[in-house]
């Protein structure tokens, strides 16, 4: 008996409800597939607006002190 063949688990598909053997529980191969067919999103680049400070920021006292 192989390493993964005795951690292999056997459960009902929480998708499809199919009986599968796996060794991490989750949806079926099946099922897999077509969520990554039907979520799968395509990468884009976004434009990030620049950081402005808050308006009510104001300057430390001592900082600011003149000589």
């Amino acid at each position: 008996m192989t390493d993964a063949a005795a951690t292999a688990l056997a459960y009902a598909c929480p998708r499809c409800g199919e009986h599968v053997t796996q060794r991490f529980y989750g949806p079926c191969d099946t099922c897999r597939g077509a969520l990554r067919a039907t979520g799968a999103g395509k990468a884009r680049a976004v434009e990030r607006q620049a950081y402005e400070p808050k308006v009510n920021v104001t300057a430390n006292a001592v900082a600011s002190k003149d000589d």
